[in-house]
């Protein structure tokens, strides 16, 4: 009881100090720095962000565009770009390099967050975990984003330092994309696009871009074979050999592969169709490739027909996204293979597990108020080496899970931003694997952000976790919350 009071007087304590902070930081003098596309239209964040880095409408016009205006771009550019070429040259394609265009400054921009965390007292059978650490350099990204004329744009970010000791720091999104392919087709604008290289998969709500602190479970959920099921393991082999099922598939890492979509004429319908190596961000593992598709529906539901029909952008009372409520479907299929050396299961061939993620996702938007989720479906085909016949693999009880989260927000000021996240993951496999105590995962984050500039960010989140088993000395299980509170800053210049 004492535990429990004690956190939630130190919870109250790190909300109001969060508080008194952004209060103090609303008086520091207004900095001059902005982001890339900011200096190129001499605008505020705020035009394309609520909340950065979650894009409002207009925002997501902008994005669709290929980082331009949606309309009459050329009348807002204060910073005109470079032509690589004359008109001279247009004319004479093929014959002569078709001319084209790079941004008038290097479009470069940088992102800094870092973390004060303070953790609920753990088992010391656990480990050692400090209850605090007073500041956690999180992430220093170097962020490179424009077009290359009408129809070609480009994004490029690579997190420099990570951890403040350049661990994990690596590529995030690098990919160039043409827009309005289907134009040569006489297709409406933007049926057709084209991206390549290495990027997020067309998810219903970014991870890449969260304004979160910490990722959603779903997104992170891997498929592990169960190691305690004693029909996956070949008689004789040293400790017993698990069952196939390896996938290291994870919704929250950017994959590498080409994707095509669109979104006609007005966006709110949306497509798209991606090809990929299926090994997050590194190198290939197998021959064959993955597929990801993705549609979704928005629903304008503004009543005044010219506010409906144009693009609205944040202003100075806060977000003006249209009034609307969006509805999507996802799938995603691939052939994992293992053993292609034979030295998994000698005397075995290729393992290939065919293996699927399902789901639905909806977003709710009504003035200062934004609700939306994402439900999934996993399921990975398990197989065993056939010992009887020495040949071939058997089907064995698959891997499965279902998982989720739903998050609300609210602008109780233009500058602050109440949450509210539910996470959830169902998943026998990881139950049996000792990861926690029932089947399912839940985890409720509350939080706050203060814009206390367009640029400048402090958030608090407080994260109630599942319990998880530990198993002491004695030999006895107990099981136990961490919990734990994460705020921080974060700025882009």
């Amino acid at each position: 009881m004492t535990d429990r009071v004690l956190n939630t007087s130190i919870a109250a304590i790190l909300t109001a100090v969060v508080v008194v902070v952004g209060l103090m930081l609303a008086s520091v003098p207004k900095t001059s720095a902005i982001p890339a596309f900011s200096r190129k239209y001499q605008t505020s964040c705020t035009t394309c962000h609520s909340d950065y880095p979650e894009l409002n409408d207009f925002g997501e016009a902008f994005k669709k565009n290929g980082f331009k205006f949606p309309k009459d771009d050329e009348s807002f550019v204060k910073e005109p770009p470079v032509l690589l070429g004359s008109k001279a040259q247009k004319e004479a394609f093929p014959g002569a390099v078709y001319p084209g265009e790079i941004p008038g400054s290097v479009p470069v921009a940088f992102r800094y967050s870092g973390n004060f965390t303070y953790n609920a007292k753990q088992p010391i059978a656990a480990g050692f975990l400090p209850r605090t650490d007073l500041f956690v350099p999180n992430t220093f990204t170097v962020i490179g984003a424009g077009s290359f004329g009408p129809t070609l744009s480009f994004w490029v970010d690579n997190d420099i330092s990570a951890d403040g000791a350049n661990a994990a720091a690596a590529l995030g999104d690098g990919y160039l994309k043409v827009n309005d392919l289907g134009h040569v087709l006489g297709l409406p604008k933007d049926t057709l696009n084209l991206r390549m290289g290495q990027f997020e998969l067309d998810l219903p709500i970014t991870q890449a871009r969260t304004i979160n602190l910490t990722p959603y479970d779903v997104y992170s959920q891997a498929s592990i074979a169960p190691v305690s099921n004693t029909a996956c393991v070949i008689a004789g082999s040293p400790g017993g050999t698990p069952c196939t099922t390896n996938n290291p598939l994870q919704f929250g890492i950017p994959q590498r592969g080409i994707e095509i979509g669109g979104y006609p004429n007005d966006g709110n319908f949306t497509w798209s169709l991606a090809f990929v190596n299926g090994s997050n961000n590194g190198d290939a593992l197998r021959n064959s490739k993955d597929v990801y598709m993705r549609v979704s529906q928005r629903f304008n539901l503004e009543r005044d027909p010219e506010s409906r029909n144009a693009v609205q952008a944040a202003g100075p009372t806060g977000p003006h996204d249209h009034t609307s409520l969006r509805f999507g479907a996802f799938y995603y299929y691939g052939r994992n293979a293992l053993n292609m050396d034979g030295s998994l299961f000698p005397g075995f061939g290729t393992v290939h597990e065919t293996f699927y993620r399902a789901g639905g996702d909806f977003r709710f938007k009504y003035r200062h108020f934004e609700l939306y989720g994402v439900g999934m479906y996993g399921h990975d085909q398990d197989l065993i080496p056939n010992t009887t016949t020495g040949l071939g693999y058997l089907r064995t009880s698959p891997v499965t899970f279902t998982g989720g989260f739903a998050q609300a927000e609210y602008w109780i000021h233009p500058w602050v931003i109440a949450l509210f996240r539910y996470d959830f993951v169902d998943s026998p496999t990881d139950f049996s694997n000792g990861i926690s105590r029932y089947n399912t995962r839940n985890r409720f984050s509350p939080g706050v952000q203060f814009l206390v500039r367009a640029n400048i960010k402090v958030a608090f989140e407080y994260q109630h976790r599942w319990e998880q088993p530990v198993t002491l000395g004695s030999g006895s299980t107990v099981f136990f919350r961490p919990n734990g509170v994460v705020s921080g800053i974060d700025y882009v210049f």
